[in-house]
């Protein structure tokens, strides 16, 4: 059986925030104080997300990614790991994690069946890292990223929130890490969930923040005779699981290069997810508030099937971002992105 929404979309992949904590506090995801976490009563169990799993799989789920919060920091992630990993239909469990518990954990997770990690990385400069994290040590992430890679878990991605007046700047030397590493670097548009907030000083603010991902490419193939930067890109098939990005690579790199735009490059069409959050809702659209609440009828013993075709029905055809309708219930740390 296969779940399709009114747009003809078939549904194959459930991207799974199995915690709403984490150990860093991006500006762009987390407030740096007064954080609500999830009471424990109310967040999914081991068990309560391996049976959603194994109905999505029988429903034609076939690719799971783990996120948070930051999902390594959940107790039972190995485990979690390796029970969703060997359910039917399942074909690949992928996970996106902030590395900074990647070195102690990359090979039993890959042991357990995790194939692939996508890793946040917004700036390679350290003392930059540590103020947009609030606390993050980038030797740590890049002892994780040798870490993944020993272990197998490939292709690494290394994910890039853009924000103008912060990072947008180290887009050439960011690229440029895939010159010499099999590594897919991917750009993403900055999105409004949850992230209206002062971030504190020497941040940009509000207004300012977006950065459209036409600069980026602009940025990136703009040559400066003073510094000789300029990237010619050309594009290329992405690789597996590249999800919305749209995919280039310098020639003669070993990595790629891709953007995803949410706002710059409307990619709605293609969409083949649902989201389901720490605290068991099923969410149709990262950008829209509408959910469906998994979790009650599960400990009540009610059917799901009827709720996830709710959820599927629930699909719009695209983001309503453009008419200002911005999602406000949940931060992005309890969607899971």
């Amino acid at each position: 059986m296969t779940l399709t929404d009114r747009f003809e979309r078939p549904i194959t992949y459930l991207r799974i925030s199995i915690t709403d904590r984490c150990i860093l506090r991006c500006v762009y995801c987390l407030p740096g104080t007064d954080i609500q976490w999830l009471e424990p009563e109310k967040q999914l169990s081991v068990d309560e997300i391996t049976r959603i799993t194994e109905i999505a799989a029988w429903l034609g789920v076939k690719r799971v990614r783990l996120t948070g919060g930051e999902p390594l920091v959940h107790p039972h992630i190995v485990e979690l790991v390796e029970r969703i990993a060997s359910l039917p239909g399942i074909e690949e469990v992928s996970l996106t994690t902030n590395a900074m518990l990647l070195e102690r954990l990359a090979h039993p997770l890959a042991e357990a069946g995790l194939k692939r990690v996508n890793i946040s990385l917004d700036t390679l400069d350290a003392d930059k890292f540590r103020r947009i994290t609030r606390g993050g040590d980038i030797d740590r992430l890049w002892r994780g990223i040798a870490a993944a890679e020993r272990a197998g878990l490939a292709p690494l991605k290394l994910n890039t929130v853009v924000v103008n007046g912060l990072n947008a700047d180290e887009l050439p030397a960011l690229a440029r890490l895939t010159v010499e590493n099999p590594w897919h670097v991917r750009f993403i548009e900055l999105m409004p969930v949850g992230n209206a907030q002062d971030w504190g000083s020497g941040f940009p603010s509000q207004p300012d923040r977006y950065f459209p991902v036409q600069d980026m490419q602009t940025r990136l193939s703009t040559f400066d005779p003073s510094t000789g930067s300029g990237l010619r890109l050309e594009p290329v098939t992405p690789p597996v699981g590249n999800g919305p990005a749209r995919t280039f690579r310098i020639p003669g790199a070993l990595g790629t290069i891709g953007f995803i735009s949410p706002l710059g490059e409307h990619f709605c069409q293609n969409c083949n997810r649902l989201r389901l959050t720490a605290d068991g809702h099923l969410r149709p659209c990262l950008l829209l508030d509408g959910e469906v609440n998994l979790r009650d009828a599960l400990r009540a013993g009610e059917p799901l099937l009827p709720l996830f075709q709710k959820a599927v029905d629930a699909k719009p055809g695209g983001h309503e971002l453009f008419q200002q309708h911005y999602p406000e219930s949940r931060r992005m740390a309890q969607i899971g992105g």
